[in-house]
């Protein structure tokens, strides 16, 4: 196997499932054997833990400018259910020329061509500073928020970064597209409380919370968010409309939608805010009407939107029903210009017939905890995919897996991208080192501290 293959099936046969409690395996083994393989490359480490076993590591790659450029990913992965799999979730087997297992793509994959890359030795164009974090399945509490608020000098210099959710090509037709992330949308993570009176169940009801909980529940999933065309969609849209080579009619986004679904899918989600039920959770016997009665919502806005959704919330939920957050971040976007066109050259220079776009994010990454300390941020994980590969699905999806020339590719990508000599042809480089055959469980040069 290539360099890249090896480093990606290795970190997904550590186990760092996520499940949002905190008291997870963690993401210690899997940051000791980045480490390692940093410290082989001369590139020093440094570790640190926000908590027992949740473990991020940061190097520093000197380059031509100071002027430094973060490249960050997240080391923890969301649950799997062995029973649904073909191939089990943590045995980053290589079979039909795909690496298999639950982060292929949500993001060991992007980390391995990371580490690929980096091993290589190629003096960048610019400082680099690589973030391979914890906790980004979560709130990015014990990751990415605890890196920039008690490591905050680790980041010294930077002013963009690059991260996942974007470079991997899309197919519509004959065209292959390159969505490059500029933007997500905000996170609010609410959980909604119910009061009322409690009593036997076979009594009427004075005020039952979960009835009421239920009503607002029912409210919010049943509401029909109006359509709010940003800037940073309405290129996007103008941009895939150029690349099709058929006018997207703006005033009636949902028929386009259906008359070009491959093509809907990348704007369909960010063309309003969104809040879907997730978890109920209401008394403890048949027959006694509980005091409380309390939901979890999964709200999104838009950037700019955040007052309007939650006067819309605060509206639906009525006067019975209180929120709070889980957890809140606002929505983040940057220029579609600058570092987006040095993106867009990279893919350009390994794919010339490639259209790269614009795009928003319906979810969230580590990029909004970046940008709380002015970093801007790009989902820019370049994958060159076959067009039967369902990208979308694989996120957090069964069967979760990466090609291997996939990998490939965007290691080339990144050396476009990021050494101050690429290299000049198409595919020249494809990483074919052997990296070590088993997980390192060694931390590296770097040690463990806590913070």
């Amino acid at each position: 196997m290539t360099d890249v293959a090896t480093i990606c099936s290795d970190l997904l046969r550590i186990d760092t499932t996520n499940d949002g409690t905190g008291d997870g395996p963690g993401e210690r083994r899997a940051a000791e054997y980045v480490a390692g393989l940093l410290d082989e490359a001369g590139i020093e480490p440094i570790l640190f833990e926000s908590a027992p076993r949740r473990t991020s590591v940061v190097a520093r790659i000197p380059g031509d400018s100071d002027d430094a450029l973060l490249i960050h990913g997240h080391l923890d992965v969301v649950p799997a259910d062995t029973s649904e799999w073909r191939i089990h979730p943590f045995s980053g087997e290589v079979l039909d020329g795909c690496v298999h297992g639950r982060g292929a793509v949500d993001m060991k994959g992007t980390l391995a061509m990371t580490l690929a890359w980096a091993r290589q030795g190629r003096r960048p164009k610019r400082d680099l500073v690589l973030a391979f974090l914890a906790d980004e399945e979560a709130t990015g509490e014990y990751g990415a928020g605890h890196a920039v608020e008690r490591h905050r000098d680790l980041f010294e210099g930077c002013s963009e970064a690059i991260s996942e959710s974007g470079g991997f090509s899309w197919h519509d037709g004959g065209t292959r597209i390159y969505p490059i992330a500029v933007g997500e949308r905000g996170t609010a993570w609410m959980r909604l409380t119910a009061r009322g009176v409690a009593g036997h169940g076979s009594k009427p009801a004075v005020d039952n919370p979960v009835a009421e909980l239920a009503r607002a529940v029912a409210r919010i999933a049943d509401h029909r968010w109006p359509v709010r065309l940003t800037p940073e969609v309405a290129r996007l849209i103008d941009e895939l409309s150029q690349a099709l080579g058929t006018p997207i009619d703006l005033e009636r986004l949902d028929e386009e939608i259906e008359r070009l679904p491959r093509a809907g899918i990348l704007f369909k989600g960010v063309l309003r805010n969104s809040a879907n039920p997730t978890m109920l959770d209401a008394g403890y016997k048949v027959n006694v009407i509980p005091g409380t009665a309390e939901a979890h919502v999964d709200g999104r806005f838009l950037p700019g939107m955040r007052e309007e959704f939650l006067a819309t919330i605060d509206r639906l939920l009525g006067p019975k029903v209180t929120r709070e957050f889980v957890s809140f971040e606002e929505g983040v976007s940057s220029p579609a210009d600058g570092l987006f066109d040095d993106l867009a050259a990279a893919l350009l220079a390994e794919d010339p017939t490639g259209r790269p776009v614009p795009y928003v994010m319906t979810g969230g990454t580590d990029a909004k905890s970046f940008a709380r300390i002015g970093i801007r941020g790009y989902g820019f994980a370049p994958l060159l995919l076959p067009p039967g590969l369902d990208y979308f699905g694989m996120f957090h999806g069964v069967d979760e897996r990466v090609p291997v020339e996939g990998l490939e590719f965007g290691v080339r990508v990144l050396d476009r991208l990021l050494a101050a000599e690429p290299a000049t042809e198409p595919g020249a480089r494809s990483g074919t080192e052997t990296a070590a055959d088993s997980p390192t469980e060694s931390a590296g040069a770097g040690g463990l501290t806590s913070g």
